[in-house]
């Protein structure tokens, strides 16, 4: 068994009260692809030279309702993807009573498919969708079943699916609940993220606790800080940390 793996199944049976902070290489696994790797969303031209990272701006969606919403119901929409390990094994901690929030960038839904129970969404999730006018929710399929430009059934306002966009602010509520679950941690496990996304990645400031662990396939800016960095598949490394558990 590896040793980076024993120490972070003995960390974890130390430890009391963890969080786990994780980015798009949690979901990849999942089939998801990630934004920024040579893969990534990011490394794709779409149609008429617009770039990804226009695309998924406040700007972009309000004056190109039509090349928004089919570039977002193509690229960002997985209705078929499943929790892979990670997630599995995340939502397990939580049963056991050792991890008390997860805290993600993503917008895939994929840990509360998991079982886990307290998410913290910072980026929103493709499963809520809102009227603009009249707020009515509508779900992630009814919009992926819509021709265009989802409208409202009741008032024809265009519907918003609630995530975060370029230009447009994290929801204060989220961010601090997610800020004091972080300062509470007596350890903090950072999963999928290359921690170059802000304000998000700046969460790891308020960490206080004991025990900071780095699981990505490559290096971070925050390697040196932490206890243990392991450079390995995510979804493998709690597969075994599970096992040994």
């Amino acid at each position: 068994m590896n040793s980076q793996i024993e120490k972070l199944a003995e960390l974890i049976r130390e430890s009391r009260n963890i969080v786990f902070f994780g980015g798009a290489g949690v979901s990849t696994e999942s089939g998801i692809p990630d934004f920024r790797s040579a893969k990534g969303i990011y490394s794709e031209q779409w149609k008429r030279n617009y770039s990804p990272e226009e695309i998924i701006s406040h700007t972009f969606y309000m004056y190109h309702p039509e090349e928004f919403w089919e570039f977002y119901k193509e690229k960002l929409c997985y209705p078929e993807a499943e929790p892979n390990e990670c997630h599995k094994a995340l939502a397990k901690l939580e049963e056991m009573g050792k991890l008390k929030a997860v805290v993600t960038q993503n917008i895939d839904g994929l840990h509360q498919k998991a079982g886990s129970k307290r998410v913290y969404e910072l980026h929103g999730s493709v499963l809520r969708n809102y009227c603009t006018g009249c707020h009515r929710f509508y779900s992630l399929e009814q919009v992926l079943e819509s021709d265009g430009v989802p409208v409202c059934s009741h008032c024809h306002k265009p519907i918003k699916p609630d995530v975060v966009l370029y230009e447009e602010s994290l929801d204060r509520d989220v961010m601090d609940n997610a800020e004091k679950a972080i300062r509470k941690a007596d350890m903090l496990i950072i999963g999928g993220t290359s921690l170059v996304v802000y304000p998000a990645a700046g969460l790891i400031h308020y960490f206080r606790g004991d025990h900071l662990v780095l699981i990505n396939k490559t290096e971070t800016s925050a390697d040196n800080y932490a206890e243990l960095a392991i450079h390995d598949s995510i979804g493998k490394v709690f597969q075994e940390v599970i096992s040994i558990l």
